[in-house]
This record gives structure tokens, sequence and C-alpha cells, in this order.
């Protein structure tokens, strides 16, 4: 089941959904629009490797746009600064995005309960388009949790993610224990 726009209205009345900046003509019937931070990054070598700490090189996005290419692995952020303490968040992309050739996850769509910080986007496109910072990227649906939770993300001492900052976080894949 997801949160229709009045339990998302009261989730948020609540404390238990943050969006910030939050604007409530971003809100749809089932989810609320996110949009593109002003940060991209790349990582500085071609070949990453799963057991290394793999760097990335941030910058800002000019307000001409930026241009994205095929072939490129683009990390970008969500302009909004999300906490969500009692259900699981999903980002996925907008229609609008998606039509031009814009995939905004590879595969890390899920959040979990107790995750707080701007979400990084695992962007690639198809074919060479503009980007601005502001834009409408992506919409965050709500599920409900069936049960009770141990430990919430932002409460676990292993978790790689919580906290994230407004610029594009790297993979931190290399902290596990493989």
């Amino acid at each position: 089941m997801i949160l229709s726009d009045t339990r998302i209205l009261e989730e948020i009345e609540k404390g238990t959904i943050v969006i910030t900046p939050y604007s409530r003509d971003q809100l749809g019937s089932n989810s609320y629009d996110v949009h593109l931070g002003k940060y991209l990054a790349t990582y500085k070598n071609n070949e990453l490797d799963a057991k290394k700490h793999n760097e990335i090189v941030h910058f800002e996005i000019p307000e001409e746009g930026y241009l994205l290419v095929p072939h490129v692995f683009y990390l970008g952020v969500t302009e909004e600064y999300t906490e969500t303490h009692a259900h699981v968040p999903f980002l996925e992309g907008k229609s609008s995005t998606g039509r031009l050739g814009i995939d905004i996850h590879a595969t890390a769509g899920k959040g979990d309960v107790g995750f707080c910080g701007n979400w990084t986007l695992e962007i690639s496109v198809k074919q060479p388009v503009r980007v601005y910072a502001g834009m409408p990227i992506g919409q965050l649906i709500y599920f409900p949790v069936d049960g009770e939770i141990e430990v919430k993300y932002n409460q676990k001492k292993n978790a790689k993610y919580s906290g994230q900052i407004n610029r594009p976080v790297e993979s931190m894949m290399w902290k596990n224990k493989f």
C-alpha cells in the first residue's frame, strides 16, 4: 500500500516524514516531486574497484545547464533533504525525466526507515541531454511498514549513507567485509 497525499500530509504534520525545502504544490496524489540539486559528480578513474575507495570529483551545474552524455556515469543529488521515520521511501524517476532518456538510479531506489539526508542519484542517459539545477527529477513514494523496526537506519553504527549532505556521495562498498 502506498501513502496517499492526505496520508503524506498527516505524516509530515506528525514529523515522521520531513522534506526540506517543502512546497505543497510538489505533492501529487500519492507522491512528492523532488528536484535536481546544484551538484553533480563523476568518478576520478574510469576503472572502479569494489574493494577500494573510488574517489569522485564534484562540480556545480552552471546556470546554462550541464550536458550529460551517454557512457559517462554521473552522481547527482536531490535538492530536498528528507527524513523518513516510520515508512519505507522509494525514489522513482518522473515520466518526463524518463522520456528524456534520463535514468536517475541504477539499483538504489529504496530507502530505509530512518534514512535522513539528501538522496544521491545514479544518473545515466541514453543520448546527450542538458540538465539544470532545480529541475524536477524524481518522485518519492512512501510505503507503510508492517511490524516494529528494531534498529532504524540512522541508528545503525555501520550505516554508510546516513546524514548525506547536499552533494553526491560515492559508493562505500569498500567499507564492507568480503
